[in-house]
């Protein structure tokens, strides 16, 4: 059963700038737009056939289009960035907004600094290896508004600024087509009331008509269909947050599987919003190499690696009738438990789970729970989302079908959330290792702010990063916890260390550090929680989302050998 909510096209702003000007022999055009390059340089040759000097630029991530498609990057020597501020706005947003920059000018001294005389405009130094200097002035147009909850916004906007052939001009704000269907979305799916105990798919299918465009640093592109995609769905889950009465990120509102599916296709911007009843059939897929996956595994693959291990079966259920299993090994060692796939869209915890618990399980006195994928509804979404936007984060599979996260739920029938009950009852476990991932690339929402609300400390990649949390009583434990097993993944793993180290470098110049530690390389966040029900707990966040090929293999490696230093070193400290 399907019920439709909106069903709309948006006329494309290219092809309404190309008529309109069309008829304006003589005119020159500057114009910013959400759109890739290869469309504007498009419109732009139409309009130059009509006797229109026009200039089409990026409306997302200006300045860093403008490195990309104005400035010759080969011959910089240095780059000085003033950046723009604003009261709106968080003090560093449009340096964050100008991230990669730095990694876009490997060669060149960059340097920032805040402040410009214009408004929502960079101003640059640029020095070439010839010692010659130019000043470049990048307009970044924003628009004030309220966002969806009625929180004031300072968003990135289209733009015009035109003079006619009669000395008559326009300077002013150009609502482009992926505006207006953020907006008429967001408005009709508010809109539906979630029925209370009957839990559905609110589906926003859209399809934009501008390709990927990889960057050449690590998994960094531009993405107009993810960006569309994460403003949705975060958009959407804040509106129902509001109406129930909760705060802004609350992870126990239950409105249902909220599933924006953004697909790339020619044509203008469409949009359809229905509600839909949950599936329970997975699709399946090839099998990977568990030692070396270039992919997320099917979930036949998954229950057939889980089964591998052995020892006690057990398992619940999902609200859609989907099976959470998990296995318990007793042996002589202090008990472990282990989970992964919380978040479905974070797939390295899953193989690197499996990996970890099949070599586990071959150890005599190993004493373990595993549990590799605890959200096998979003994981199912994931799944059918990555066909359809291959390279996207896809946070709209994060939480589970109910809309929660199941860490913090507290509501009977307790559904995924009752396998770690379980687990516990089984294991009596003091040490959870709970594996998870987070963006491998930049994170925005450019219709709402451009910063993830609530989610700024992930927005940039810093590596592999740890949480380690603790009863008070467990202090010298975690301390003696981190270090050993930062030493042994630095060493066994100097790749990751290394990509850590990288990425750290990068995020610290737009973003400066999140207030963590580094211990032996990796930025740890350490903190006492006398409420959680095992005593310590160690979370794994590697940048994983959006990974394939080589670069998922090793973060799946990564996983798994952080998994087997913490068991031991666990082992050696409780011993």
């Amino acid at each position: 059963m399907t019920m439709p909510l909106l069903e709309r096209s948006f006329a494309s702003t290219l092809d309404a700038l190309v008529a309109e000007f069309a008829t304006k022999p003589g005119a020159r055009l500057e114009a910013w737009v959400f759109a890739d390059a290869a469309s504007r340089r498009a419109a732009e040759a139409e309009l130059k056939a009509k006797g229109v000097e026009a200039r089409i630029r990026s409306a997302f991530k200006p300045l860093v289009h403008a490195f990309l498609e104005e400035i010759a990057i080969g011959e910089i020597a240095s780059a000085r960035v003033a950046y723009p501020q604003h009261p709106g706005c968080t003090a560093t947003r449009f340096l964050v907004e100008a991230y990669p920059l730095s990694g876009l000018l490997p060669e060149a001294e960059v340097g920032f600094t805040a402040g410009t005389e214009t408004p929502f405009t960079y101003e640059l130094s640029l020095t070439d290896t010839h010692g010659r200097t130019e000043e470049v002035r990048v307009f970044a147009p924003n628009r004030e508004h309220t966002d969806a909850v009625g929180e004031p916004q300072v968003s990135p906007t289209g733009w015009v600024r035109a003079t006619f052939a009669d000395g008559t001009s326009r300077d002013e704000r150009l609502e482009t087509d992926v505006e207006r269907l953020f907006e008429a979305a967001v408005a009709a799916a508010a809109e539906w009331e979630p029925p209370q105990g009957t839990f559905t798919q609110l589906r926003i299918a859209a399809t934009l008509p501008w390709p990927d465009r990889a960057l050449g640093i690590d998994d960094e592109a531009i993405r107009y269909g993810e960006i569309l995609h994460e403003d949705l769905y975060f958009s959407l889950l804040e509106v129902f947050q509001t109406h129930s009465g909760l705060s802004l990120g609350d992870r126990t509102l239950q409105p249902g599987q909220i599933a924006p599916a953004i697909a790339i296709a020619p044509g203008a911007p469409q949009v359809r919003v229905s509600v839909r009843a949950l599936s329970n059939v997975d699709a399946d897929g090839p099998a990977q190499d568990l030692a070396n996956p270039q992919a997320p595994l099917p979930p036949t693959q998954i229950a057939a690696e889980l089964a591998k291990i052995g020892g006690m079966e057990f398992s619940t259920s999902t609200v859609s009738g989907r099976t959470v299993a998990a296995r318990y090994l007793a042996g002589g060692d202090a008990g472990v438990m282990i989970s992964g796939g919380q978040h479905a869209n974070e797939p390295s915890g899953i193989v690197g789970a499996l990996c970890a618990a099949q070599t586990l399980a071959e150890r005599d006195g190993a004493h373990f729970t595993v549990h590799p994928l605890e959200n096998p509804d979003g994981y199912a979404l994931y799944r059918e989302l990555i066909a359809l936007s291959p390279g996207q984060m896809l946070h709209g599979a994060r939480y589970t079908a109910l809309g929660d996260d199941l860490e913090y739920r507290a509501t009977e029938p307790r559904y995924e959330s009752a396998i770690r009950d379980r687990a516990r009852e089984l294991c009596t476990p003091n040490f959870h290792i709970n594996l998870h991932g987070y963006p491998a690339h930049e994170w925005s929402r450019p219709f709402t702010g451009y910063v993830p609300r609530g989610f700024a400390m992930w927005m940039l990649p810093r590596g592999l990063f740890f949480i380690l949390r603790h009863h008070s009583a467990w202090s010298g434990a975690a301390e003696r916890l981190i270090d050993k097993v930062t030493r042994r993944v630095g060493a066994a793993l100097p790749e990751v260390l290394e990509l850590t180290a990288r990425q750290r470098r990068l995020s610290h110049l737009h973003a400066g550090e999140p207030g963590t530690r580094i211990v032996n390389g990796f930025c740890c966040q350490i903190s006492v929680d006398d409420a959680m029900p095992t005593p310590l707990k160690l979370t794994t966040e590697y940048p994983d989302e959006s990974l394939r090929g080589p670069a998922f293999a090793l973060a799946c490696e990564a996983q798994a050998e952080v998994t087997l230093a913490a068991y031991d070193a666990y082992q050696k400290i409780v011993g």
